[in-house]
């Protein structure tokens, strides 16, 4: 289909009183055209900084160290806050975690959204800028739009102010839609309402999704490929299938195994022990060497290459080193 958006070794740093935390360290991924990805892993693996870096919507504290970010070939990273301005919300828009912070309680729902169209829709009238955001309202599945076009946030259910947060970032039809735990504060009935509701919308507007989360049933019902992130790393990356089905890296294993199955009955659920790496102290070799159960010296000595597999899935792991495979092998047979 074509790629729409390309990150390329992406190292940023964040400056703090205890040090400079190496927040993301070489991430590449891709998106395609009409494309849903994925990106999960654990709170402070670099999820949401890598995307905030698309959007050139770091801290103060924050820099781009190295990388590159291009939307259809047009570099990002080197453009000013002015030019930038002109790209979010109308080429590229982000659903941030929770509405009740993102929206403006002093503001009908309404005017939130006429003001994305007054930044990047000026051949409108302020009258179209009004149908536009009722019909927008509508398009979401909240019902009365004309009604709840005068409404302020607290009027609104969780649900409904979600999808207001959907409909402010798909107000100008953006090429990409970035939703960062769009679910995380709903319930489960209204978590499958809003995921479907982004598949329906992505057909309608042609858009393309990066969708940020800890929670697997999420990427299972809405994504295309995976990007699995660990101390600012990407330590695999697959089809939906490739993952669940078979997943090679040791921390992806570990994430599915703490995923609560319905049909196993069990007093005691799966935990990853240890806790994730100082990333002002981030560890020479793989990430996730300290809380691995298969460690071997290498591992913490050396970063480990990617190892293809099947249909463009890779793993980042020394285990699929060959020399590692032997060496496992004669333990084992010697055993």
């Amino acid at each position: 289909m074509g790629k729409i958006l390309q990150v390329e070794n992406l190292h940023v740093e964040i400056k703090t009183e205890l040090g400079r935390i190496q927040a993301v360290r070489g991430v590449s991924f891709d998106l395609d055209k009409k494309e849903t990805v994925a990106i999960v892993g654990e709170s402070g693996s670099g999820k949401t900084i890598t995307v905030k870096s698309v959007m050139q919507l770091l801290p103060s504290t924050g820099s781009i160290t190295e990388g590159s970010v291009r939307l259809e070939g047009k570099e990002l990273t080197t453009l000013s806050e002015k030019e930038m301005l002109k790209i979010r919300g109308s080429d590229i828009s982000m659903i941030f975690q929770d509405p009740m912070t993102s929206l403006n309680p002093t503001m009908t729902v309404g005017n939130q959204i006429v003001e994305v169209l007054k930044n990047h829709r000026k051949d409108l009238s302020r009258d179209e800028m009004k149908r536009r955001a009722i019909e927008i309202i509508d398009l979401v599945g909240i019902s009365n739009p004309e009604t709840r076009f005068k409404q302020y946030p607290h009027q609104l259910s969780g649900g409904m102010r979600q999808r207001i947060i959907i409909a402010i970032a798909l107000a100008c039809d953006p090429k990409v839609l970035i939703a960062d735990e769009p679910t995380t504060a709903l319930d489960v009935t209204i978590q499958a309402q809003i995921l479907d509701l982004m598949k329906e919308l992505q057909e309608k507007i042609n858009t393309s999704i990066i969708i940020i989360t800890h929670n697997l049933g999420v990427v299972a019902n809405i994504a295309d490929r995976v990007y699995v992130m660990y101390g600012g790393k990407i330590v695999e990356n697959g089809s939906v299938e490739d993952i669940f089905y078979h997943p090679q890296h040791p921390y992806t294993k570990g994430l599915l195994a703490a995923v609560p199955k319905l049909h196993e009955k069990t007093d005691k659920l799966f935990t990853i022990l240890g806790t994730p790496p100082d990333l002002t102290d981030p560890p020479k070799g793989c990430p996730f060497a300290a809380r691995c159960l298969y460690t071997l010296k290498v591992c913490r000595q050396y970063p480990p290459a990617f190892t293809p597999f099947e249909n463009h899935h890779e793993s980042a792991c020394w285990l699929h080193d060959p020399r590692a495979k032997r060496m496992i092998s004669e333990v084992r047979n010697a055993g």
